[in-house]
């Protein structure tokens, strides 16, 4: 019989071929998740022989991965900020990179203001905000219903409070003014998605792609916001690299002042950000 160190090796090994960035932790995850083991048991018992219905259930998670379906899918769930969140293909699958936004977040929203998370998906933007700031009042709105439940049932499953609206664009909030708004929009151009990672065909194309240039709703969203943020308020976008000139003229031609743009941790320019006069 197969050990279950044995089986770890063989599963890296297998998925390093099949194009995997980091098979053996895949493998550790894939495995602790068949086996309902953390990592910390998987090589206290390296030496165990795994039985036939272990190793059933591995195989399927493992192929699954061998097909480059993210992680994050096959697991259900994905870390963001100390929260737990649930995700599958009706959500984009919350990245590093969108933590240089909720960073800039917290630090100007304004003191009990209400703020607006434009395109939740998962709800990491608001969630995180609802977590770290209390003191805000935290609406996200969605066009897709699927991405709204998903949402709401992540704010339920972390205890926070954060109104989750079905709505395209700014319409279920019209007339109402935020401190700030905040938007992780589809910034990839079909180009783009076309040459990606395997991974990224698994998830909601909406979420990825706005059109064949790939600013398109950052254009929307530069265009409508203003009209929704009270004076003095901010708007912040999450960008794709390369975008940053472009994003900064959208802000400004809109009218907004002290327009600026905040790198990730690899470097790029990852958001821009300005605010409505006061």
């Amino acid at each position: 019989m197969l050990t279950l160190g044995e089986v770890l090796r063989r599963t890296a090994a297998y998925l390093a071929e099949r194009g995997s960035s980091s098979p053996r932790l895949d493998a550790d995850l894939l495995l602790g998740e068949a086996l309902k083991m953390d990592r910390m048991r998987l090589y206290l018992e390296h030496d165990r022989p795994l039985t036939e219905p272990e190793l059933a259930a591995a195989r399927a998670l493992v192929a699954r991965r061998a097909k480059r379906e993210p992680m994050a899918y096959i697991l259900g769930r994905r870390g963001f900020r100390g929260l737990e969140l649930a995700v599958g293909p009706d959500v984009l699958v919350p990245r590093p990179d969108t933590e240089t936004l909720v960073e800039w977040a917290v630090e100007v929203a304004p003191h009990g203001a209400e703020v607006l998370d434009w395109g939740t998906g998962s709800g990491a933007i608001a969630l995180a905000l609802a977590d770290e700031r209390p003191d805000l009042g935290v609406v996200a709105v969605d066009v897709s219903p699927r991405a709204v439940a998903v949402a709401a049932s992540n704010a339920t499953a972390n205890g926070l409070t954060v109104t989750v609206l079905e709505s395209d664009g700014f319409a279920a909030v019209a007339g109402r003014r935020f401190g700030l708004v905040a938007a992780n929009p589809p910034y990839l151009s079909d180009a783009e998605l076309a040459a990606a990672e395997p991974e990224l065909a698994f998830e909601p194309r909406g979420a990825l792609t706005s059109g064949p240039v790939g600013d398109e709703a950052i254009a929307r969203l530069a265009a409508e916001a203003p009209d929704h943020l009270a004076p003095g308020g901010w708007l912040l976008c999450e960008i794709g690299a390369g975008q940053a000139a472009r994003a900064v003229e959208l802000f400004r031609a809109a009218g907004l002042v002290d327009v600026g743009t905040r790198r990730d941790l690899a470097g790029i320019e990852r958001v821009v950000g300005g605010r409505t006069p006061d």
